[in-house]
């Protein structure tokens, strides 16, 4: 009996043991209630906002970088010597995870390749958002504030292949339910085609006539590889045949668009220098009559007022242009000359 008792109140001492620690947790809790809502206070005023000031943030700088733009094609008209009209036609594309708008920001254009980078544009792009695909175009009249930086932009465009432009501004970003809105980045780098100095120009359907001036006229087709659509105006061109000056070549009202351009063009040539060497070896046996005239940039002329940051970029290299003037002569003049006796 005596061992039943001391059983069966060790028994009952076990299981009043598990009671009493829940018991003791409970009033633990009651005791130090004050202490967890203080440390949830904590992690409220300490947590959240570093998530706001600096997680929110850095997530969407991260998404606006990994942002695709690509340019569709760059519009140049209204060209005057201190503005312009550019029309730039875009399109963004994102994975669109993120639900935020981009506010509206002005944002520099700039030789990426070239230092210093001094931008040569400056253009205001407007709200977008974080959708998967949108298509952004902005037109805006141009103040020219580096006439240098512009012209080098147009150097580069008239003789590469490629062209790496920058497109950089600060900016601000709203994530949808976050009423704050966070400074960001927007820095794209978009590689277009150049125009390779024009490769590939030819003169064609051409005419010569005896007048002191424009007596040479032809169809002139010129190749614009790039994305860009320019109003050039009237430009003239520097003549040269074999190493000597021979007059001025003339394109009227130029508008270049991307693609192949048909325009009319004029020239006047001094015909001695021209004649001379249609007597001469090798250009004057029969079909051989091709002679290798180069053009280069002199000034373009815009209702009224001078463009150099055209004319300073089209002065920058020789374009050679392969014109049958012994076709000409004969179609033009029912003229064929022959060789020159060197014995003369």
């Amino acid at each position: 009996m005596a061992d039943v008792d001391k059983g069966a109140v060790a028994q009952a001492e076990n299981v009043s043991e598990k009671p009493q620690r829940r018991g003791g947790f409970l009033g633990h809790c009651a005791r130090f209630w004050w202490a967890y809502l203080i440390f949830l206070c904590v992690v409220v005023v300490v947590v959240v906002p570093c998530v706001l000031l600096v997680a929110v943030p850095k997530l969407a700088q991260e998404k606006l970088d990994e942002a695709e733009l690509t340019l569709d094609k760059i519009t140049v008209t209204g060209t005057q010597s201190k503005r312009l009209t550019m029309k730039i036609d875009t399109q963004i594309h994102t994975d669109g995870s993120v639900h935020a708008t981009v506010m509206g920001f002005e944002g520099v254009m700039y030789l990426t390749d070239y230092e210093p980078q001094t931008p040569f544009a400056r253009i205001n792009f407007p709200e977008t958002t974080s959708e998967k695909h949108q298509v952004v175009n902005v037109t805006q009249e141009i103040e020219i504030d580096d006439v240098e930086a512009l012209t080098r932009f147009n150097t580069w465009l008239l003789h590469n292949e490629t062209v790496r432009v920058t497109v950089e501004g600060d900016t601000k970003v709203k994530v949808r339910g976050i009423p704050r809105k966070y400074g960001v980045t927007f820095k794209k780098t978009i590689e277009m085609p150049g125009l390779k100095m024009f490769e590939g120009l030819k003169v064609n359907e051409t005419s010569i006539n005896l007048n002191p001036t424009d007596n040479f006229w032809g169809t002139a087709w010129i190749p614009n590889r790039s994305q860009v659509a320019i109003e050039l105006g009237n430009v003239t061109f520097h003549d040269y045949l074999l190493g000597e000056e021979v007059g001025e070549v003339y394109l009227d009202n130029l508008t270049l668009q991307p693609g192949m351009n048909r325009h009319i063009m004029r020239a006047t040539i001094e015909a001695d220098p021209v004649l001379n060497a249609m007597q001469s070896e090798p250009y004057c046996h029969p079909g051989k009559g091709i002679l290798p005239f180069v053009i280069r940039g002199k000034k373009v002329v815009n209702n009224g007022q001078s463009l150099d940051y055209l004319a300073n970029a089209l002065a920058t290299g020789n374009q050679t242009v392969p014109i049958d003037i012994g076709w000409t002569l004969k179609n033009s003049l029912n003229i064929t000359l022959p060789c020159k006796d060197d014995s003369e």
